[in-house]
């Protein structure tokens, strides 16, 4: 029988699907937070009106947590199709041009949150 002594185990990948299990998870509470404080602040104390509505992205912190918000809900998006990809696309030029479409889309939509965030 062979010794184990000074045998290491290479693992590669190992604990990966922690990090972003963690990530999953932090980033839908950074937004379940958002979303009711905001829900909150617009149902009781917003008026009705595009004014009052643009008036609230109008200050640099506002546009600064929206924009952290949206950055957490893309990274999240991109974390759960990633998972699915892998999990349902076998052949792997599929997963891949999954993949690149998703990565593209959600690069469009953080653009165009930035854009609509500072054109307020």
């Amino acid at each position: 029988m062979a010794s184990n002594i000074g045998f290491k185990r290479l693992v590669v990948g190992a604990h990966y699907g922690l990090r972003d299990w963690l990530a999953q998870r932090l980033t839908a509470v950074l937004m379940a937070v958002y979303a009711i404080v905001f829900g909150i602040y617009a149902v009781f104390l917003l008026p009705p009106g595009y004014d009052a509505w643009a008036g609230v992205f109008a200050p640099l912190a506002m546009k600064i947590a929206t924009l952290v918000v949206m950055l957490a809900l893309i990274y999240h998006a991109w974390v759960g199709m990633r998972e699915i990809f892998m999990d349902y696309l076998k052949p792997t030029w599929v997963r891949l041009l999954a993949y690149m479409i998703t990565l593209l889309w959600l690069a469009v939509c953080a653009v165009w949150s930035v854009q609509i965030l500072w054109r307020v």
